[in-house]
């Protein structure tokens, strides 16, 4: 398996096409697009061409968001776009807010964020995630099969901390157009055991293994090409499908 990230034009913002800019740094830099092939996006390259900038003085706290900031030590009206893109307030402490995003993917400040983003104007800009991450990996999938006239399935990935873990570790947000979540259940391992709860995260995987190579800095290299890995085609397949139904949550 290959991966080959790929470098795009370093200040992307609304109005850009990003399927095209990265079919044009595929074609130089990658050997052009190959039957066979995906692409994984970072969300912030997907989040600032779909226009998903926040100027945190233009937003007005609820009485929540106050009574969090506070707790926090942080600004409330930048604890207010948290949870306005949220669903749920999980845990907060003085150090973190976790929240389930309207998604449902439970993260740390709901994917609002500072880092590589662009000052518009007067005020603290950040930018949040796309709306349907999903969705966005279907445009750009479709906008890709278009120009190549075969499929390419896109997965949309961003850096998330784990529970247990220190470090955070590529994860699959959005994906279009492959098995996101592979049952294994079922199968027989080398010894004729019969599996009864393997599923395997493929899209994480894959989302992982584009992280490693974007980098989470200064790079410039925010899509990747993954080549040589057998994926397995489902049009109706997504990155939801990797999320834990809540009755299943055994730690809330």
């Amino acid at each position: 398996m290959q991966l080959i990230a790929l470098r795009l034009p370093p200040r992307l913002g609304p109005g850009d096409d990003l399927c095209q800019l990265a079919f044009e740094a595929a074609a130089t830099q990658a050997g052009g697009l190959a039957a066979g092939d995906l692409l994984v996006f970072a969300q912030k390259v997907v989040s600032k061409t779909e226009n998903c900038f926040v100027n945190v003085e233009a937003v007005e706290p609820s009485d929540r968001a106050r009574e969090l900031g506070a707790l926090m030590k942080r600004d409330p009206r930048l604890v207010q776009v948290v949870l306005s893109e949220s669903d749920e307030v999980v845990r907060c402490t003085p150090h973190v807010i976790i929240t389930r995003h309207r998604s449902g993917v439970v993260l740390a400040n709901a994917g609002v964020d500072r880092s590589n983003v662009p000052q518009l104007g007067p005020g603290e800009w950040v930018v949040t995630w796309p709306r349907d991450p999903d969705a966005s990996a279907a445009r750009l999938s479709a906008a890709l099969a278009a120009r190549c006239g075969f499929d390419v399935p896109v997965i949309i990935n961003d850096s998330l901390g784990r529970a247990w873990r220190r470090g955070t570790v590529g994860q699959a947000i959005g994906a279009s157009g492959l098995v996101c979540l592979n049952d294994l259940r079922g199968d027989t391992d080398l010894y004729g055991y019969r599996l009864v709860s393997s599923e395997v995260g493929t899209a994480d995987e894959l989302a992982a293994a584009a992280s490693a190579v974007m980098g989470q800095g200064s790079e410039g290299t925010p899509a990747v090409v993954i080549r040589g890995f057998a994926w397995q085609a489902n049009a109706g397949a997504s990155a939801r499908d990797l999320q834990r139904p809540l009755k299943e949550d055994l730690f809330r």
